[in-house]
């Protein structure tokens, strides 16, 4: 059996078997080393293994040039327990001076890190220049707040936006709600409560939609999708009239019963509201039927003013000033909103089909 070079016993609680004390700045008052195993070693079948204590500097430093400074390990319970009485200091600080890893946890299936928390903050990260905390996953979702009686996640900035959410190949965020709540909620004290923008669309709404306060909409006509006759499409601007299928065309007669509006979005005006927008199979465009819009017209069959009733004239695509009455009725496109002495011309007009 191994034998020991130095022994040191006590029966009284109040005495250390073993005593080391050194008085010296900078010295040890145990030193203990070996070559290949601990360099020493505390076991307790009741209490503490190893209890280090200073008034003014680390209770216990564990310092190693190529492997783990201090190591826990326990079979039944927390391999590694940290108290602090201070509110003001942290149980565990952990700093890696190498741009390395403060803590790392491992789990081989339950939680890596716990953090727990009777009246704080169960987990805080700090960055001043990087993410305050990351989270990561392959299959699950990367960070999760839940919360019984509060918000599950909350995003809170003074500068910048409060919650991010950013995708790749999916929705960037997504709120469901398994009650009778709604799925999201945007609210603002003195901005814009919801705000899409996008590439295709701003906005999607699958179901019935329902507003309590007015709709304002920036554009000014409002346009209907009509198919175009010959599959070409027509400048903005033109006049358009029907035919015997339906679709539409560049007008080419005076006074034409068929007159069907204009080709929405010429000059400063975009359609505000567009109607029977889906996919047939042929080129559709916007005709407005209603509001303002710009509208090609030619002076050469007399000037337009102001307020003049409009309707087809022999140039395509082109109106002119009404000067028949009888002709007029069922050909007009509408009102003109601004004078056109000579040529041809680009001005609005408001839509008044009769």
């Amino acid at each position: 059996m191994a034998t020991t070079n130095l022994i040191g016993e006590s029966t009284d609680g109040k005495l250390a078997g073993v005593k080391g004390e050194c008085t010296g700045a900078g010295g040890f008052g145990v030193w203990g080393i070996c070559a290949t195993g601990h360099g020493v070693h505390g076991q307790s079948v009741g209490s503490k293994g190893v209890v280090g204590e200073s008034e003014a500097f680390h209770g216990v430093f564990g310092k190693s040039r190529d492997n783990v400074g201090v190591a826990a390990e326990s079979q039944n319970a927390e391999a590694m327990n940290a108290q602090s009485q201070s509110a003001k200091h942290a149980a565990i600080i952990a700093i890696n001076h190498a741009n390395g890893v403060g803590i790392e946890g491992h789990s081989g299936g339950n939680v890596a890190v716990l953090g727990v928390s009777k009246t704080g903050r169960g987990l805080m990260g700090i960055s001043n220049s990087n993410l305050g905390v990351s989270g990561e996953s392959q299959l699950f979702p990367g960070v999760r707040g839940t919360s019984v009686r509060g918000r599950g996640t909350e995003g809170f900035s003074t500068v910048l936006e409060g919650v991010v959410g950013i995708s790749k190949q999916s929705t960037g965020v997504l709120g469901i709600s398994e009650a009778s709540g709604a799925g999201v909620i945007g609210q603002s004290n003195t901005g814009v409560g919801v705000h899409g923008k996008g590439g295709r669309l701003a906005g999607l709404f699958e179901g019935d939609v329902e507003v309590t306060g007015d709709i304002r909409l920036s554009n000014a006509d409002c346009a209907e999708h009509f198919d175009i006759a010959g599959a070409t499409a027509v400048e903005p601007g033109t006049v358009m009239v029907l035919d015997d299928a339906g679709a539409v065309s560049a007008s080419t007669r005076a006074y034409d019963k068929r007159v069907a509006g204009v080709v929405s979005g010429a000059g400063d005006y975009k359609p505000a509201l567009v109607l029977d927008t889906r996919e047939s199979g042929a080129v559709r465009q916007p005709i407005a039927l209603l509001g303002k819009v710009f509208c090609k017209v030619d002076a050469q069959f007399g000037a337009i003013e102001v307020g003049d009733l409009l309707t087809t004239s022999p140039t395509s695509g082109h109106a002119m000033a009404t000067s028949d009455p009888l002709k007029s009725f069922g050909a007009v496109i509408g009102k003109a909103l601004r004078p056109w002495t000579s040529g041809q011309g680009l001005i609005p007009i408001l839509i008044a089909l009769q």
